[in-house]
This record gives C-alpha cells, structure tokens and sequence, in this order.
C-alpha cells in the first residue's frame, strides 16, 4: 500500500492519501482521542505524540500537530497507523455522526437551500483540496455563519477565505448575503 502526503495552507496539517475511501459520505473531525472513539482510524492516530486533531474526508486524512511536534518523527508513525488499518480492513468510523446543528428561519429556507448549493459545488471542492471541509452552521439577518474543519480549522488563511473567497461568493450570487462569519 503506498500512501502519498501532501502539504496544506496550514502549516500544522499534512494531508494523507491512502489511494482508499476513507469516508463513503460527509466528514467527520476530532480533535481529542476522546472525541475519536467512534472512528479506530481517529483514535489510533491520537496514540502518537504531538497529534491535536484528525479529519477524516473522501479520500483523504488530515492530520494536525501541536506546535512543538515535528513531521520528520510523527510522519512514519502516521503512515504505520495508517496503512496497518486499511491493510486490516477495519472501519474508518463506527455508527452515525451527530448532523451538524443549523439555525435559520422557515422564511429563509430558500436562501439557506442556495447558500448550501453553492457551498457544496464551489467551496467545499476546493476546501477539500486543501484537507479540510466547511460545514453551514446558520443563516440570520443576512449573516451566514460557518465552521471550517480539518485543514482549514486554525489556518492562517482560513479568515482571509471566508472574507475574500466565500463571502464575496455567496454574496456575489445570493444578494440577501450580507456577511459571513466564522463559528468554532
């Protein structure tokens, strides 16, 4: 099995590609062991110094690291965790994941229909490319509030994206857009 890695806007993130569906459909992200006790993957990976927080995508796993760890002693015992779990065949996840809760009025639920298009055929795409994923959260008073996840969680240039990508986006296509704001 040859797993390929690659770098993320985020300096603090890698990206690994086992050449496998890591996750048949939507995201999941951890970001303590604890929280990773649905996912083996996850929660194997958390067993190596250093690791803050896994996201597990499509195709891909996004591992994060704290500042004090270093990628040349954490990346071969992440490829180990890794390669010996899919050589093993055993779930990536366990059960359903919680639906991530949105607000928004029923008057607005045509606006949230076509902020949640757009974000699913223009952004999350190109999120994705980057290792991490972007989740609606709510939708009020022209406020479009989102979480960004694996990759983009904590990412120097996550703000400069939902400012200058999505919000310009969103507003660009949906006039009743008026700002867009990150939600942890």
């Amino acid at each position: 099995m040859f797993i390929q890695t690659e770098d993320t806007p985020n300096p603090l993130t890698l990206k690994f590609l086992p050449g496998k569906d890591v996750m048949p459909s939507g995201t999941a992200d951890f970001n303590d062991q604890e929280a990773a006790e649905r996912s083996p993957l996850a929660h194997r990976l958390f067993d190596v110094a250093d690791i803050e927080g896994v996201f597990l995508g499509a195709d891909f796993v996004s591992v994060t690291k704290s500042e004090s760890g270093d990628w040349q002693l954490m990346k071969p015992a992440i490829l180990g965790v890794i390669m010996e779990h899919f050589i093993a065949g055993r779930p990536v996840i366990e059960g359903e994941g919680a639906a991530a809760e949105e607000t928004f009025a029923e008057d607005d639920a045509v606006v949230v229909d076509q902020i949640k298009e757009l974000l699913d055929t223009r952004v999350r795409p190109a999120v994705a490319q980057d290792g991490g994923d972007i989740v609606f959260r709510s939708y009020q008073n022209g406020i479009v509030s989102l979480t960004m996840q694996g990759a983009c969680q904590g990412c120097p240039s996550s703000t400069m994206t939902l400012k200058m990508g999505i919000e310009n986006l969103l507003k660009h296509y949906i006039p009743e857009v008026l700002e867009v704001r990150p939600v942890m």
